[in-house]
C-alpha cells in the first residue's frame, strides 16, 4: 500500500498545502456523508477514514477527523453524542493507520470496518450511560441493534468494493498534490 505521510513533514511543520488538504479532506467526508444520509447507517466516512489514514497518515487524517466532528456540530447541534464523535473518529483514523502498515489487503480493511460499524451504538451506549444511567444505556444499545447491525455490513461491503479503487485514485492524486 501506497503511503505518503513523510513526503511533506519537513521538520514537522505544517505547509500551505497541508492545510488545504486537511479542509478538502474534511469537505469531502462530509459531503459523503450527507450524500449517504437518506439511507440509514449506511455511510462512506468509516471506508475515508481508513482511506485517509493510510495515503496521508495519521497526524492529517486526525485533524481531519477533528473538523469533521467539528463540522457536524454545526449542521446537527449540540449533545451527547458529540462526545462520542471526538473519540470513535480519531480512534478509528489510529487504528486504521497503525493497522495499515501490517494489513495489504481491503479484507482486513472490510472486517475494521464491519466491526467498526456493529460497535458504534455500543460506544454511544457507554456515553448515554454516563449521562443516564447504565440502564438506559443498555436499553440504547440494544434498541440500535438492528441499525448497528446495517451499519457493520454495510461498512464492511463498501470497504471490500471500494477501497482498492479509491485508494488508488486517492493515492496518485494525493502524490500530485504533496510532490508539487
Amino acid at each position: 500500500m501506497e503511503n505518503i505521510t513523510n513526503l511533506s513533514y519537513k521538520n514537522s511543520k505544517m505547509r500551505a498545502k497541508d492545510i488545504a488538504l486537511i479542509g478538502l479532506l474534511s469537505a469531502t467526508i462530509t459531503g459523503g456523508k450527507l450524500a449517504l444520509s437518506f439511507i440509514p447507517n449506511v455511510e462512506i466516512v468509516t471506508l475515508l477514514f481508513i482511506i485517509y489514514a493510510n495515503v496521508f497518515g495519521i497526524k492529517r487524517t486526525f485533524l481531519v477527523s477533528l473538523i469533521f466532528t467539528t463540522t457536524e456540530i454545526f449542521i446537527y447541534g449540540f449533545s451527547t453524542w458529540l462526545i462520542v464523535y471526538y473519540f470513535v473518529w480519531p480512534l478509528l483514523v489510529v487504528l486504521s493507520g497503525t493497522l495499515g502498515k501490517k494489513v495489504k489487503s481491503e479484507y482486513g480493511f472490510a472486517i475494521l470496518g464491519g466491526i467498526y460499524g456493529l460497535g458504534f451504538g455500543a460506544f454511544f451506549a457507554v456515553a448515554e450511560s454516563f449521562f443516564y444511567g447504565w440502564a438506559y444505556g443498555i436499553t440504547y444499545w440494544v434498541r440500535g441493534l438492528p441499525f448497528d447491525i446495517i451499519h457493520g455490513v454495510s461498512n464492511f461491503i463498501l470497504i471490500l468494493i471500494l477501497f482498492k479503487p479509491l485508494q488508488k485514485v486517492i493515492s496518485h492524486q494525493g502524490k500530485r498534490i504533496i510532490l508539487d
